[in-house]
């Protein structure tokens, strides 16, 4: 299944989750779940005593999610905005991983109150990364921001090229535990 802006990178991935430190048993979000990629990995860091919601406002996301999880029972679908999510009735969340832009700031100001222990932003606007910033130093739990750029080799002309990927933010905010 084909979802637009995804799938996240693997090199993006890794450095966002390393930064995010899943630990076995936590409960996870994924907002903005899309392909469902990070919430396949989050759902192995986290582990079989592990829970992964990911949370999605696009039925083809959902779906999408849905595919690529499929058998997994620690991971949890939602589709709705995120802001509805975090106010319903739920498992208190360790670590998020944000990969949209909408209500980041209320997203991350949410989180932090409900006691979150960590939480990354994945951004490809450059408002994002810096309302994502702003938003956890007013809090104060802004850790780094990370600019990301990958490009790939590919062959032309007998020759190696690199391709360059659309470069990334990757902001991370948390509590040291």
């Amino acid at each position: 299944m084909e979802l637009p802006g995804g799938p996240t990178q693997p090199e993006v991935m890794a450095v966002s989750l390393a930064k995010l430190g899943v630990r076995p048993g936590d409960t996870v979000a994924d907002i903005g779940c899309g392909t469902g990629t990070v919430t396949k990995e989050l759902a192995n860091l986290a582990g079989p005593s592990g829970h992964v919601y990911a949370v999605d406002r696009r039925a083809l996301a959902i779906a999408c999610t849905k595919e690529t999880c499929e058998g997994m029972a620690t991971v949890e679908t939602v589709e709705g905005e995120a802001m509805e999510f975090l106010s319903s009735s739920r498992k208190k969340i360790d670590c998020a991983f944000c990969g949209g832009s909408r209500d980041i700031a209320e997203i991350i100001t949410r989180l932090d109150a409900d006691g979150c222990r960590s939480i990354v932003v994945n951004a490809v606007l450059i408002e994002t990364a810096v309302e994502a910033m702003h938003t956890m130093q007013s809090l104060g739990i802004f850790q780094e921001a990370v600019h990301l750029q990958i490009s790939r080799s590919y062959e032309l002309v007998e020759r190696i090229m690199f391709k360059p990927i659309n470069p990334i933010y990757i902001i991370h905010g948390g509590r040291e535990c």
